[in-house]
């Protein structure tokens, strides 16, 4: 056969492939499981069969539209997968590669890449949500309907294709059901407190909402050497875990009839030195701010802001002296960065389980949302 056939082995792979992916359909909808076909990596594209993937609270934004995207849609961008096939022109990837897709590409060559201050590089689709390749296309159909990509990603497929800026290399022999949380809620939160935050040891630090990536958060700043960390959240179920990892006080502002922003002053003296919103909700990016030490506070947004809403706050709050700011991806620039947290988990300088609470089934997606929804 390959006598007769003058074409690399490789030729083989590049072919459609028909699996599983659970698609939405429309928004605030179940996931439905279809047979969907995956086509062929483009030039300097890449073609993964995910091995393990995370359910975050930004893809349930999606669903319910504080996130707007096109439908359909694969959503799903936190996994971790085996390269399949490589498109013309890839050299630093091949098949059998363990890797982590990037939903914050990093080319190489834009502003955003080549500045050391930034890390948002500009090829992203979040800030376009167009849906699809860099080349304007999709390569998922589905009853002879084209399909979405969710940035860049779309991890909740058997089978997904990235652009080369959009995947890491890494360790081989690191468990893939468990950094694959570096693709994206490890990475955010703990980022967001070591990378865009730079919290100081001996200092005060105030998350708002210890789910995966609040905990990421957490980590972070105990990681840094904060003296004080405290954990908020409207689901006290969560506080023992939160001091697990790290969190010296809990509050549940359900508890209290000020603002939460009076308490956590109260409690402090004069306000933190670092706070982080985790949630995505406007009021508490306020709160956030409002709590932070008025002179020299940094307060960082980490969750994704909702569509079409407006924050109105007290500019002398920041006319004082604090610091808002915004954290994509914990600050790190994707490709150079998450082999290194791999090498790093793989060194036992942080862990990882105490984020995972429940493994399923890819077919029980559904189930894991509700999980998600409920606090579970």
């Amino acid at each position: 056969l390959q006598m007769q056939v003058p074409f690399p082995f490789s030729l083989l792979c590049l072919q459609v492939i028909k699996c599983k992916a659970a698609v939405m359909w429309e928004a605030n909808k179940p996931f439905s499981i279809e047979e969907v076909e995956v086509a062929p990596p483009k030039a300097q594209e890449i073609r993964i069969k995910i091995v393990a993937t995370g359910i975050c609270r930004s893809d349930d934004h999606v669903i319910t539209g504080g996130l707007v995207m096109p439908f359909p849609i694969i959503l799903g961008h936190e996994a971790a997968g085996i390269v399949e096939s490589v498109g013309q022109g890839v050299t630093s990837f091949k098949p059998g590669d363990r890797v982590i897709p990037l939903f914050v590409p990093q080319c190489g060559e834009c502003n955003n890449c080549l500045s050391t201050k930034g890390n948002l590089c500009s090829k992203n689709d979040f800030s376009s949500r167009a849906g699809l390749m860099p080349d304007g296309t999709s390569r998922f159909t589905c009853k002879g309907k084209a399909i979405h990509h969710f940035l860049g990603t779309s991890t909740f497929t058997e089978y997904t294709v990235v652009h080369e800026s959009s995947v890491a290399k890494i360790d081989s022999a690191a468990p893939l059901e468990k950094v694959c949380l570096i693709g994206c809620g490890f990475s955010t939160g703990y980022g967001a407190a070591v990378q865009t935050a730079k919290v100081e040891p001996g200092s005060t630090c105030v998350i708002f909402g210890v789910g995966g990536v609040g905990l990421s958060v957490v980590m972070g700043c105990k990681a840094a050497g904060a003296s004080r960390i405290i954990a908020v959240d409207i689901n006290s179920d969560k506080f023992a875990k939160a001091k697990e990892l790290g969190a010296t006080d809990c509050v549940n502002p359900k508890d209290f009839k000020k603002p939460i922003h009076e308490v956590l002053i109260e409690m402090t003296g004069h306000g933190v030195d670092y706070s982080f919103e985790v949630i995505g909700r406007t009021e508490t990016m306020v709160a956030a701010l409002a709590c932070c030490q008025y002179n020299y506070g940094v307060s960082v947004i980490v969750g994704v802001p909702p569509a079409a809403q407006q924050i109105t706050f007290d500019p002398m709050l920041l006319f004082s002296g604090r610091t808002w700011k915004g954290s994509v991806f914990g600050g790190w620039k994707s490709k150079d960065s998450v082999p290194k947290l791999v090498a790093d988990y793989m060194n036992k300088k942080f862990v990882l389980d105490p984020l995972i609470t429940h493994t399923l089934p890819f077919t029980k997606i559904n189930e894991g949302f509700d999980l998600l929804r409920t606090g579970k």
